[in-house]
């Protein structure tokens, strides 16, 4: 099946009806504010943190919230469809594409994603008011913490293995270096 267009019809930016209507290529599409990225299908040590990041996530979920991965809609806007790598959703949601904010938002960077994740990403979930935002780098084995705090965000970063136990969206412990192990 050939990729989706990279120019929109005519000369309008993306709409979220034309992403509704794309069909699956195996690639995630995204629109932000008219623009539509395409990235390839994540690769193998993407992968491998995104399991074991769900994992020690959905040990520690208390009964309510969901650890979901992705490719799952979040729209904060009519305007902007993204789809991070892995959600922890509050309880009861049943929407196709997700509109409230979600407790957490992981991303996982990969070379494709690396500037889109670490700025354009963050700059979006702060303007939703997206309380926590964590961009794990399996590669350098890095994990950035982003949390809401007076509308901006307050970053800390866990390396190898310092360990991060986190308050957000329910007490968890994660260790950078235990998420890309064999």
């Amino acid at each position: 099946m050939p990729d989706a267009p990279t120019e929109p019809y005519g000369s309008d930016p993306y709409t979220l009806a034309y992403l509704d209507t794309t069909p699956d290529n195996g690639k995630r599409h995204e629109i932000i504010d008219g623009v539509l990225f395409i990235t390839p299908a994540p690769g193998r040590n993407h992968q491998r943190a995104l399991t074991k990041l769900m994992l020690a996530l959905g040990r520690a979920c208390p009964r309510g919230p969901e650890v979901l991965p992705g490719p799952y809609d979040y729209r904060p806007t009519a305007e902007r469809s993204l789809q991070p790598d892995l959600f922890v959703l509050a309880p009861d949601d049943t929407n196709p594409a997700y509109t409230e904010d979600p407790l957490l938002v992981v991303e996982i960077i990969s070379p494709h994603t690396r500037l889109i994740d670490r700025h354009l990403k963050r700059q979006v979930y702060l303007e939703a008011g997206l309380p926590s935002y964590w961009i794990f780098e399996p590669e350098d084995r890095v994990l950035t913490v982003l949390e809401l705090e007076n509308g901006q965000y307050i970053e800390q970063t866990f390396k190898d293995d310092e360990v991060f136990d986190a308050p957000l969206p329910f007490p968890v412990r994660i260790v950078p270096a235990e998420l890309n192990l064999l």
